[in-house]
């Protein structure tokens, strides 16, 4: 019923992603955005997200309340970035809860292209995993997370955006992941779009999902959005709420 539910929801939000808004975010969606932000300017991303998760022998309720990513803009192509969450971890089997903080994640975003000529960008995005998380929510080993991310201007309201990365936390073979979203601006303040989204974990197991989701620009440099999303080939849904606020020198 729950997955039912959300792929109705997803229809109706309709195919397609964010798009020519003064604030460029890396969510709701789960490609990452090919641009910096500006220079000198700090963003905080934040959000709640609530979903499930049943695989063979695990079955949790996942709450992060909330997620939060910060940055700021060093130079015009160059971005810092740190990315916590506060994590509530259910077994839906026994019932116990483990709440705490996830590992904490230093990076970084490059620009490595950007010509209007050519209606395209690529930027690379590396994190490094601390584990500083609490007791059953970390990693406990430190863990590198990279992506390139590409996008296209198809035309004046319509862009593709994709991703494709390596995760390794120094244990197995690491994880390939990927995503690619459509995305469309509805008006000068709605955007929506839609995506698939997933891994290949330890380079074995073929893992993809489904989530589509909502923009509304509040401001030039506000955003609330709103997304929801389901496995494909495994049990898994969530929705989440999300708000982005961008502060530069000339605000």
């Amino acid at each position: 019923m729950m997955k039912r539910t959300i792929l109705i929801l997803l229809l109706i939000t309709g195919f397609i992603g964010l798009k020519a808004q003064e604030i460029i975010t890396d969510r709701p969606d789960q490609t990452e955005s090919s641009s910096t932000i500006p220079n000198k300017s700090f963003q905080l991303e934040s959000g709640v997200y609530l979903g499930n998760i049943d695989i063979e022998n695990r079955s949790e309720r996942i709450s992060l309340i909330p997620t939060v990513l910060l940055r700021y803009g060093l130079t015009r192509t160059f971005e810092l970035r740190l990315v916590e969450q506060v994590v509530n971890l259910k077994n839906k089997s026994t019932s116990e809860n483990i709440f705490g903080f996830s590992d904490l994640e230093l990076g970084a975003k490059i620009q490595i292209l950007k010509k209007e000529t050519i209606n395209s960008e690529i930027a690379f995005i590396t994190h490094l995993l601390i584990p500083t998380g609490t007791d059953s929510l970390t990693n406990e080993n430190f863990g590198s997370i990279n992506k390139v991310a590409i996008s296209h201007v198809l035309n004046d309201f319509l862009d593709l955006g994709y991703n494709v990365g390596y995760n390794y936390f120094f244990t197995g073979n690491g994880d390939l992941t990927y995503s690619l979203a459509l995305g469309v601006g509805l008006s000068k303040k709605v955007g929506t779009y839609f995506e698939v989204f997933g891994e290949i974990a330890e380079l074995n197991d073929w893992i993809s999902n489904f989530d589509g989701g909502i923009t509304y620009l509040i401001k030039d440099n506000m955003q609330l959005d709103f997304s929801v999303g389901v496995g494909l080939n495994q049990q898994m849904n969530y929705f989440a709420l999300g708000f982005s606020w961008n502060l530069s020198e000339k605000q």
